[in-house]
């Protein structure tokens, strides 16, 4: 069960705690709010599948996949435009926030996550963390592919 809050980010000072690695990521199309994601991080390759979002909760099953396998499933199957992004972990009090700086058609996006043991967990934000959209479907990396943030505007 993956249970995460997103947030924008406010300001660079994230910039210095950590080092990004480059990711490339597609969806492969699907109904009804479930996702099927194809994923390069660095030189590891994921499939990764998705159940509908309650709340800010949504089961999730993670697969490492060869890499040739994963780039040929991006090239082929994958709906473009691709997710490009680097992506920065930060650990911080006991969690882990993952900032992700988009590149691409979202370019100019960047956005916070950090995953929760249950929905009620408290945490404390960092002085970068800025205005939280967990709701918001826009920033959904599966909506994101279909509606880049260039376009918003």
């Amino acid at each position: 069960m993956e249970i995460e809050r997103k947030f924008l980010v406010s300001n660079d000072d994230w910039r210095t705690l950590a080092t990004g690695t480059l990711y490339r990521q597609g969806y492969i199309p699907t109904t009804d709010q479930r996702t099927v994601r194809v994923r390069i991080a660095g030189q590891q390759g994921f499939l990764t599948i998705k159940g509908k979002t309650q709340g800010i909760s949504r089961s999730e099953f993670e697969y490492e996949i060869p890499l040739e396998d994963a780039a040929q499933l991006l090239d082929t199957l994958c709906d473009p435009p691709l997710i490009e992004k680097h992506r920065y972990r930060i650990p911080l009090d006991g969690l882990v926030w993952e900032v992700d700086e988009f590149l691409g058609e979202n370019a100019g996006l960047i956005v916070a996550e950090v995953e929760l043991a249950d929905e009620a967990q408290a945490i404390a934000l960092p002085s970068w963390i800025g205005q939280e959209v967990s709701s918001d479907l826009r920033y959904y990396n599966s909506n994101l592919a279909k509606h880049p943030f260039r376009h918003w505007h």
